[in-house]
């Protein structure tokens, strides 16, 4: 069965079938180079990043577009605030973003175009479309002819009608109609500026992303991403310039991911909760965030809040704890030709992991599903491994390693589960308890100590000591092996 994708300019699930057989072409919109990423930058890359992942998985050859606008107003306005060129801190945020996509392991897309290096594309773009009738030029400016698109609209789903009687002309602004948009602007003093049949300038936002996927992807392509907010004007505008030049369907699938806030509120500067995803990861681990992200399906809006990041961070650790369990499994064992401590059904649950696996994926990229299958699985194993000998048979240890495996190598199509889970979890351990101002030699001590007071029958400062424990945030459990402790989370 193919893969279900839903597509916005349908407003439908519909089957992706590739324009080249097992060659998916995809475009999606980067950043505009002016400042820090923000966890809404950090969605964006890691849902593109899974859907580049889990095509490969499948089989399907895919050529990934990705660009960067390093020319536009707010590169302009903060390069002057700065005191430097725009291209100084556009190359300077455009490194920076490496940095960030390093730490959360996204994959380098096949192709990263940036604008300032196809500014004669887009001129040749921008002549098509003059001598077609749909963009004139109006003193330095170029402008594209919404009414010579009649399908002008269809992305977002408005009407060009009720648009323009909701539209203002901006005062000296000498447009044909309110809702036609910039190909190219005249120069200014102080702007960057390239020479063109129209004069010197520089191109408007909406004409890069067109000529970029046109010189890498054709004139047709399979995909093309990015955030819901860029339904309206961006990729509107881009399908009105694409298929305008070309007289073809530029995109066969457009694929949106939602919006993400901030405990319930729009991301702001002036509400002080912005976040980078440096302050993100100074607090939590890089899977972490991904774990979030990816347990809400893509197309979902998605609130950020210590409460969902702590779930998060306790979801993969469960996830870790079980790949542990498996890791300390021993590789040998009793000869034997079944797993004795799998029931059937259990078993057949984890021979069918991957199928089921896929399933959720095909159905346009749950992640939130797919991680309820391999947490379904974890919980399966953690059974198993509970009432497993310390010699378990071969054929256990054989049906949970091979179950590790692959539960690895699905969770890495999110781009989980990617450490070692000992090391993982020390270091999780660590720094939880740095939170907690408590080393674990301290609590040890103090364990010690409650068990000489309960020997000593002094109960009561036994007691006190498990109560000192957990207004820190542990917990001790008494069992026939004695006494252990975690963490209690939140």
């Amino acid at each position: 069965m193919p893969i279900q994708t839903y597509n916005t300019l349908t407003r439908k699930k519909e089957p992706l079938v590739p324009l080249t057989n097992g060659h998916i072409k995809l475009y999606v919109c980067g950043i505009t180079s002016y400042d820090f990423c923000h966890i809404g930058h950090a969605r964006s890359a890691l849902a593109f990043d899974m859907i580049v992942r889990y095509l490969r998985y499948r089989g399907y050859t895919v050529t990934y577009v990705r660009n960067f606008t390093d020319i536009d107003d707010k590169i302009i306005n903060r390069a002057a605030e700065q005191g430097v060129s725009a291209s100084a801190l556009a190359g300077r945020f455009i490194d920076e973003f490496y940095v960030d996509m390093d730490r959360l392991g996204v994959d380098r897309p096949t192709l990263e175009p940036r604008a300032t290096e196809h500014i004669q594309e887009m001129i040749d773009l921008i002549g098509e479309l003059i001598g077609k009738g749909l963009a004139y030029q109006s003193g330095a400016d170029v402008y594209y002819s919404v009414n010579g698109f009649p399908e002008y609209g269809k992305l977002s789903g408005r009407n060009l009608a009720d648009m323009q009687a909701g539209a203002r002309i901006a005062i000296n602004e000498n447009k044909n109609n309110p809702m036609d948009f910039v190909l190219w602007k005249g120069s200014k003093p102080g702007e960057p500026t390239w020479d063109s049949p129209w004069g010197p300038g520089r191109p408007g936002w909406h004409i890069e992303c067109s000529a970029m996927s046109r010189k890498y992807l054709g004139d047709s392509f399979d995909i093309h991403g990015g955030g819901q907010d860029l339904i309206f004007p961006h990729h509107e505008n881009e399908l009105a310039q694409s298929e305008g030049a070309s007289g073809k369907t530029a995109v066969n699938t457009w694929i949106h991911h939602g919006f993400v806030t901030i405990r319930d509120e729009k991301m702001s500067k002036s509400l002080g909760n912005f976040l980078t995803i440096r302050d993100i990861l100074e607090q939590y681990h890089p899977e972490v965030l991904r774990f979030f992200i990816f347990s809400t399906h893509y197309r979902n809006p998605l609130d950020f809040s210590e409460t969902a990041m702590q779930d998060a961070m306790a979801g993969l650790d469960r996830l870790y704890e079980c790949m542990a369990a498996i890791d300390a499994l021993s590789d040998t064992g009793i000869a034997g030709e079944e797993a004795a401590f799998a029931s059937a059904p259990d078993a057949d649950k984890l021979r069918t992991l991957e199928e089921r696996f896929q399933t959720a994926m095909d159905d346009d990229f749950n992640t939130a599903q797919g991680l309820g299958i391999l947490f379904d699985a974890a919980r399966i194993i953690n059974k198993i491994c509970q009432q497993l000998p310390v010699n378990p048979s071969q054929a256990d240890s054989k049906l949970l390693k091979d179950s590790g495996i692959l539960i690895r190598k699905l969770a890495g199509i999110m781009g989980l589960l990617q450490e070692d889970a000992r090391e993982y979890l020390k270091q999780q351990k660590e720094r939880l308890l740095k939170d907690l101002a408590i080393s674990e030699q301290e609590i040890l001590g103090l364990i010690q100590e409650r068990k000489d007071a309960r020997t000593a029958k002094d109960w009561a400062h036994g007691d006190s000591i498990r109560d000192q424990l957990l207004a820190k945030g542990i917990e001790l459990k008494d069992g026939s092996n004695g006494t252990t402790w975690e963490i209690k989370r939140g």
